[in-house]
């Protein structure tokens, strides 16, 4: 179930802990000290950072156990120096005992339990989701088995971890020694009604989702997830027909940043162009489609717009909003 991503709730940081050299983990408490509202496997939630002259909201898969009424949150962090901030900012200012703001959970990967059997695939910081998935599937008494890939032993973050918890059920590849998941071998021997799901790098879930294809899987039995960053771009003008405003997008923030700024709050969930929540109907412009959602043909059309990722190649945009 997805759940409003608009509602706020303000929390202390209570753990800062450094995985791997570039991935850092969060603990979050309600300041208030009431449990956080619950979720399940593959949940996430949006982190505010208020940095300088701009915010950054970016959303981050929740790694705790989950539970019905949890005392805490946990999210892990990768510091990307092409990033546009947002994790620079978690890995550089953010310390215990700060105050921040996240949104209430949503699920956009959750997991089929009705499925006999779950095949999980995660290449680097992907393996976040599957985390609380892990705990949930064994506390279910489902089955599972976890294929995760990584760069190197340095970056393998939670493999220990894992290994420790979840055993027979994991296979690890080092692609630094040549070592690689393949997504045909480990998809063509499953049992009938099996459901896959693949969040990592793009060439990864490309990979899973052809391979499954060809093996004859129903689209529906395979689940990805890929928080793609807004790019940058030229900057923009959005027209907003029914707010009667007019905002100005800059080269490093989204059209929905920017009207986010501007005290408007449109719908949205994923804001990395998955979900749809942010679509938007365009009365005029040309629009740079950058979201996993739309159809080619629905593209082609330059009728819709998600505006969490995708630009304008026109210098002005106007939005039925």
């Amino acid at each position: 179930m997805i759940l409003s991503q608009q509602a706020k709730i303000p929390v202390r940081v209570t753990g800062v802990e450094r995985v791997t050299p570039s991935i850092k983990t969060f603990t979050f408490e309600r300041e208030d000290s009431a449990p956080l509202p619950s979720f399940s496997g593959g949940s996430h939630i949006v982190v505010e950072m208020r940095g300088g002259e701009r915010t950054y909201r970016n959303p981050y898969s929740l790694m705790s156990p989950p539970e019905d009424y949890p005392s805490a949150y946990q999210i892990s962090v990768r510091c990307d120096d092409q990033g546009r901030g947002g994790a620079q900012y978690m890995h550089e200012r953010v310390r215990e005992g700060d105050e921040m703001t996240i949104s209430g959970p949503a699920n956009l990967f959750p997991l089929t339990v009705t499925a006999p059997r779950h095949v999980l695939i995660a290449g680097g910081i992907g393996i976040t989701p599957f985390l609380a998935q892990l705990h949930e599937l064994r506390q279910r008494g489902l089955a599972y088995e976890l294929h995760y890939q990584y760069r190197d032993a340095e970056g393998a973050a939670f493999r220990d971890r894992l290994a420790a918890r979840f055993g027979d059920q994991t296979r690890f590849y080092e692609s630094g020694r040549d070592q690689y998941v393949d997504p045909t071998a480990i998809l063509a021997d499953q049992p009938l009604g099996t459901h896959a799901y693949v969040c990592g790098p793009a060439g990864l879930t490309q990979a899973v989702h052809e391979a499954a294809a060809e093996l004859g899987w129903p689209a529906r039995n395979v689940h990805s997830e890929e928080f793609a960053a807004p790019p940058p771009g030229k900057p923009f003008k959005v027209v907003l027909e029914r707010s009667q405003r007019e905002v100005e997008v800059p080269a490093n923030a989204s059209a929905l940043e920017a009207i986010e700024e501007a005290g408007i709050q449109p719908s949205c969930s994923c804001r990395g162009g998955s979900c749809g929540q942010c679509e938007q109907t365009v009365l005029e412009g040309d629009i740079d489609h950058n979201d996993h959602f739309l159809s080619d043909e629905a593209k082609a059309r330059n009728s819709s717009m998600m505006i969490c990722v995708s630009r304008a190649r026109s210098d002005r945009v106007v939005l039925d909003l």
